[in-house]
């Protein structure tokens, strides 16, 4: 595998009392005009020095192993990095964001919570972010102005995407950490932007990535990135991440902020996931979908709904907290690449 050029760190010296910490992809428009910074609390956690170690300190702290470890890392990264209020998502992303809420603020942290639509509804979602804009001391028109800022930074993590599934010349690691970043810009939408136009300049430039199967990873974001460079180790490129292109939102059709948070799938159930995750199989060609699913989520659930609603074949694979990859998990791997590469060939000979 050639070098890999990964989105640039969160920033440093960022002023503390600005920072406002996310457990999930929220309007960051509407932070970004209240004039704060925005840090997305599970890059933090993952991108640790020792991520294990943060999980570990909410277990010392009371957390139950059997809580999903991104909270458990969520945990981790509030006290490690000294984050001073939270804006916390306690509908349409995890089932312990509330609870989680209850434990900072009886530790002394500020929390305020953002609740998506129970519908994808255009006039809801309007309603929801003029309550976030009131909370924060802005307006929804201020942060339709974001929207319009962040429109090239945008742009740059779509080309991302592009050249992924459409030139096969982004790895998957690669595709799944620049989309994965809009969650919060890496704090510097800025930066982040021109670092993105940079880094679609050299990929564009690159020989495509020999591959003999096109793969999609659908589900929360895996906790173990290990995964993409073991598929491409067996000839298998991940060409598509789920959650990551919802998180970077390349809805440019969408006429405003309301309609945009509207089109991302991610918060409102299983089905309308399905209907997304169906056209992007066609579109990119796909061979096979790894369907990751987190230890003790009650995403879940949902993996039966996935299995039954893909027409590609669906491999399931389950972990809890960050590491390499199990002997399990790469004997799992393997054997649905090879399942796939005789399927194909199969099919080639009809």
């Amino acid at each position: 595998m050639s070098e890999l050029l990964l989105p640039p760190p969160v920033a440093e010296g960022l002023p503390r009392e600005r920072l406002l910490g996310l457990t999930t992809t929220v309007p960051v428009e509407v932070i970004l005009a209240a004039g704060l910074v925005p840090v997305d609390l599970n890059n933090l956690f993952i991108t640790a020095e020792e991520p294990a170690a943060l999980a570990e300190a909410a277990e010392h702290a009371g957390f139950p192993r059997t809580c999903c470890c991104w909270t458990r890392g969520i945990y981790g990264a509030v006290k490690a990095f000294d984050v001073p209020r939270l804006l916390i998502a306690t509908r349409g992303d995890c089932s312990n964001a509330e609870a989680l809420m209850e434990v900072l603020v009886h530790e002394g942290v500020r929390c305020e919570t953002f609740d998506y639509p129970a519908r994808a509804e255009a006039d809801a979602m309007r309603q929801c972010l003029a309550t976030m804009a009131e909370a924060l001391g802005t307006t929804v028109r201020e942060a339709q102005e974001w929207r319009e800022r962040l429109a090239p930074a945008r742009r740059a993590a779509a080309e991302i995407d592009r050249l992924s599934h459409e030139e096969d010349r982004v790895h998957g690691l690669e595709n799944h950490l620049w989309l994965v970043s809009t969650s919060d810009f890496c704090t510097d939408p800025a930066g982040y932007g021109r670092a993105a136009e940079r880094f679609c300049e050299e990929a564009a430039a690159r020989e495509p990535i020999p591959h003999g199967l096109r793969l999609g990873v659908c589900g929360i974001p895996p906790i173990i990135p290990g995964i993409f460079g073991f598929l491409e180790s067996l000839g298998a490129l991940v060409v598509f991440n789920e959650t990551p292109r919802q998180f970077a939102m390349p809805f440019f059709d969408a006429a405003s902020l309301a309609e945009q948070y509207t089109c991302y799938t991610y918060p409102y159930g299983v089905f309308a996931r399905l209907e997304d995750l169906r056209a992007e199989c066609e579109r990119r060609r796909l061979d096979g979908m790894v369907h990751y699913v987190q230890s003790f989520c009650h995403r879940r659930i949902h993996d039966r709904i996935v299995r039954d609603g893909l027409e590609v074949p669906v491999l399931s694979i389950e972990a809890d907290r960050p590491g390499p990859l199990s002997g399990q998990l790469k004997t799992r791997l393997e054997a649905f690449v090879q399942m796939l590469t005789a399927r194909k060939a199969g099919m080639n000979l009809l």
